[in-house]
């Protein structure tokens, strides 16, 4: 039977759109699926994005991303229960701007279509179609789907790649919880706020007692309009706290460090995310396989390096990873088994 397209990729977050552009552009047919009915809408980050790696897939992404303030303050704030130690640098390492993915997501997914990517939105797929012990399409509903290969950039909760037994679900201390809030203020309060001038932005960063005296952390990034503030818990916290998970950003805004940078803001949005973050040594074993391959959260690629986590450049890092990966394998007409190139390709 005849394939519907090179390439199925499930997931049009950050990682999905950013292999699907990468084949498209190398001359593949790329299909995009999303289950939300707009890219981008149940998508969440912390909010801070290294650039570095969206500079090699976009060269001129500075002319048209939604980008929101290019990250110019950095601090990192030790808290105690009744205050903080502060460290201060106007030089951050590496060009970071702060995003939203409610609006940089579907730009994203914009310009993979002008490299001719398919994107259906509001599709779910609810099974992967295998053939022979080899994955060649997806099943949504009633209809088969075919590919040569299958991507799936699922994120954090990879809920096809378990149900097929192509993973095992990740240990415990091995994920955290993210839990973020949007809160609106005026951009000249921002700027008058947090000492910033002409589009600057600050990222604030906070360790200390934020999941009840257990590890975790926090952070603030200043926005066009808004702020980006939420804490991040490693699970293994999270089961010994005597805090529920739903209380410890709302007594986080309470501290004297914070509540005066948050004063007269109201929510926007809020929301919570798993976010897989050992890095290389909690990626899953087999990652790839006959006719599939994984990307973005789904691989677990996110890094905490203890002060940040760096979770959107590593996805488009590991997302060109893919895309090279899918060209290669195009190249012969005969199915190939992904893990040994991609794991080559992952490794470099």
């Amino acid at each position: 039977m005849e394939d519907d397209c090179d390439i199925i990729i499930i997931g049009a977050g950050i990682a999905g759109t950013a292999c699907a552009l990468r084949c498209a552009r190398a001359g593949l047919s790329v299909l995009l699926l999303e289950r939300a009915e707009i890219p981008g809408s149940k998508n969440l980050s912390g909010g801070r994005l290294y650039t570095h790696a969206l500079a090699e897939l976009l060269p001129q992404f500075h002319l048209t991303a939604p980008l929101e303030r290019r990250i110019t303050h950095e601090s990192l704030s030790l808290l105690t229960p009744d205050g903080a130690t502060t460290f201060s640098s106007l030089q951050p390492g590496g060009e970071s701007w702060s995003v939203l993915r409610a609006r940089f997501d579907p730009w994203l997914v914009a310009e993979a279509e002008k490299e001719g990517v398919e994107c259906i939105p509001g599709a779910t797929v609810d099974a992967l179609y295998e053939e022979n012990g080899r994955v060649c399409g997806v099943i949504c509903g009633d209809d088969i789907l075919r590919a040569r290969y299958v991507v799936l950039a699922e994120g954090a909760n990879s809920v096809l790649a378990e149900r097929h037994g192509l993973v095992t679900r990740p240990a415990g201390e091995a994920m955290a919880l993210g839990i973020k809030e949007v809160l609106t203020l005026e951009p000249s309060a921002i700027e008058e706020r947090f000492h910033l001038e002409n589009n600057e932005g600050a990222a604030l960063l906070f360790s200390g007692g934020i999941c009840d005296d257990l590890p975790g952390g926090a952070f603030l990034y200043t926005n066009q309009q808004t702020l980006s503030l939420g804490i991040v818990c490693p699970l293994s916290s999270l089961t010994q706290s005597r805090v529920p998970a739903s209380e410890l950003l709302a007594r986080f805004k309470t501290h004297p460090a914070v509540r005066p940078l948050i004063k007269n803001t109201e929510s926007l949005e809020y929301g919570a995310h798993l976010v897989p973050e050992g890095g290389l040594r909690s990626m899953p074993v087999q990652y790839a396989g006959n006719g599939w391959l994984l990307v973005g959260d789904a691989l677990r690629s996110c890094v905490n390096t203890g002060i940040s986590v760096r979770g959107m450049d590593m996805a488009l890092t590991g997302a060109q990873a893919a895309a090279q990966t899918l060209i290669s394998a195009c190249q012969h007409r005969e199915p190939q088994n992904l893990f040994p190139l991609y794991h080559h390709n992952v490794e470099r």
